[in-house]
């Protein structure tokens, strides 16, 4: 493939915090494989920028960590200063790696109507809106914890309304439910 192809299929995932997004991003990845398919992080350029510019441990900030903790909400802060200055900022630079060459990307952590209408306008026939949710008592068991400032910001409701999915993914520990909710992903994926 050469630097401007176009993926067959661009699967935006969101959800809240502890949903399983990543867990679920990784099933998918699995079952088209890695040769076709490839994950895209929208948090992954932000972080390393935001680690750049505060001088932190960038691979720190990639994980689940207490380190990335204490850092969220200024990051949230931060990148939302990036994304009023130019919305789509953090999606392009996503896509600019060699990642973006295979067929079919999943995008783990769309979070903003920005996020979505970015994808959607630039790939229109190949975006699929995902929304992965889970019960707040299965969240609570995965370690969320309600935090002001982060919980109920934009980062985290701002996919809440206002976006018509094309499929809602069931992550609440029934394997069924969601393996049926990954086949009709997969369906979808290659129609």
């Amino acid at each position: 493939m050469d630097a401007y192809t176009i993926p067959k299929a661009v699967i935006i995932l969101s959800g809240k915090r502890k949903s399983g997004k990543d867990y679920i991003s990784d099933l998918i990845l699995h079952r088209l494989g890695t040769n076709n398919c490839a994950i895209l992080r929208l948090s992954g350029p932000l972080k390393k920028q935001y680690a750049k510019d505060h001088n932190l441990d960038y691979e720190r900030l990639l994980d689940a960590s207490e380190y990335k903790e204490q850092f969220r909400q200024d990051m949230i802060c931060w990148g939302e200063e990036k994304r009023n200055q130019d919305p789509g900022f953090f999606c392009r630079l996503a896509t600019e790696n060699e990642s973006s060459q295979k067929e079919i990307w999943i995008i783990s952590d769309a979070r903003r109507q920005s996020d979505v209408e970015y994808f959607k306008e630039n790939y229109r026939k190949a975006a699929l809106t995902v929304r992965v949710h889970s019960n707040i008592d299965v969240r609570e068991q995965r370690g969320f914890v309600f935090t002001q400032g982060i919980d109920d910001a934009e980062s985290e409701c701002g996919l809440d309304v206002g976006v018509d999915w094309d499929i809602i993914i069931q992550n609440n520990g029934d394997q069924q439910e969601l393996d049926d909710g990954i086949n009709k992903l997969l369906e979808l994926v290659s129609s």
